[in-house]
């Protein structure tokens, strides 16, 4: 007889454990990581499971010390012999949580990221069907030593990559500019594209204060009260959504500059996709003008993701010198 292979499932909650009245309304966390499982006969035939639920909540409502504590919990389980890992949380943070583990975790096993867009009693509930596939990836050899992945829909996403696109649809998840690495037909998961290097390694010390880094988005008008406020809330470092390649306008680089005196200010690109340029435009407000005053360029990282790499490294004491290499080995 084959041996199957040991996954855990780690439940945190959200839309893949509430359930609807029949009206389709009225959601309630009623379901646990035993409860998901014990729904779904055939993963029995396709790992050896342990399910255990570390929180129910909705996703909302998590934050950066429970992926910390979550990381945590997972580097214990590999290190017990766990050959897979499934994460089950609500979509609205699952791209940031995804991430954060890929930044945390430097294991090799399968650590899949999965949710659910619609809720539990729901005609055409996606969870089930959703989990079977996460587990068929975390129990696959080919999904090995890729990092942290995210897994809807039947497509294969790296965590650095993913980000929720729509707010309802089955297949709200996409990787903008990249692209899924694989995806999953039946019985039978298919890694088409391989990542040529992982995210880099952030651990942070058991216990350690979490950097507080806000996230501003520029909008057309902004002006620069709200940058003036940053200094005096408390923050530890800023992320700026600029337009574009790495754009603002002229009339906020005296603030942005003054910021940047004060501690990290990484600037990213609002759209999402695509990197920063680097020596395109030479006027005031374009990117070498930022480059230029000591803000970070967070090259291909989309705003979210570079708020938690800056959160990382800020919290592990990571010399601000190194900021520049760090986002640009994390955007390759």
């Amino acid at each position: 007889m084959t041996r199957l292979p040991s996954i855990a499932v780690l439940s945190l909650g959200g839309t893949i454990g509430a359930r609807v009245d029949h009206r389709g309304s009225g959601a309630t966390l009623d379901a646990g990581a035993h409860d998901l499982v014990a729904g779904i006969p055939v993963l029995g035939e396709i790992a050896d499971l342990e399910a255990r639920t570390v929180v129910s909540t909705m996703s909302a409502d998590l934050d950066i010390v429970d992926v910390v504590d979550l990381a945590d919990r997972i580097g214990r389980l590999v290190e017990g012999g766990t050959e897979g890992v499934v994460v089950t949380q609500g979509t609205d943070t699952l791209e940031e949580t995804a991430y954060l583990l890929d930044l945390l975790l430097a294991v090799d096993v399968p650590v899949v990221v999965t949710g659910a867009m619609r809720n539990r009693g729901r005609p055409g509930e996606d969870g089930p069907g959703n989990l079977v596939t996460a587990v068929r990836v975390a129990a696959a050899g080919s999904a090995r030593g890729l990092g942290v992945l995210v897994v809807l829909d039947d497509v294969v996403l790296l965590a650095r990559h993913a980000h929720k696109a729509h707010t309802s649809a089955t297949g709200a998840f996409a990787a903008a500019g990249a692209g899924p690495i694989g995806f999953v037909v039946e019985d039978r998961v298919r890694i088409t594209v391989r990542p040529t290097a992982r995210s880099p390694h952030v651990p942070i010390a058991a216990g350690a204060p979490i950097a507080s880094v806000e996230l501003v988005t520029l909008t057309l008008g902004a002006d620069d009260r709200l940058l003036r406020a940053v200094p005096g809330l408390g923050h530890d470092g800023l992320v700026v959504a600029t337009y574009g390649a790495g754009h603002v306008p002229a009339r906020l680089v005296p603030a942005l500059a003054d910021l940047a005196d004060r501690m990290p200010v990484v600037f990213s690109s609002r759209t999402g996709a695509g990197e920063l340029y680097r020596r395109t435009g030479d006027y005031p407000g374009s990117e070498q003008d930022l480059l230029s005053h000591g803000l970070v360029s967070a090259v291909g990282l989309d705003p979210l993701k570079a708020r938690l790499l800056l959160t990382l490294l800020l919290t592990s004491g990571s010399p601000v010198g190194r900021l520049p290499d760090v986002f640009e080995a994390a955007s390759g």
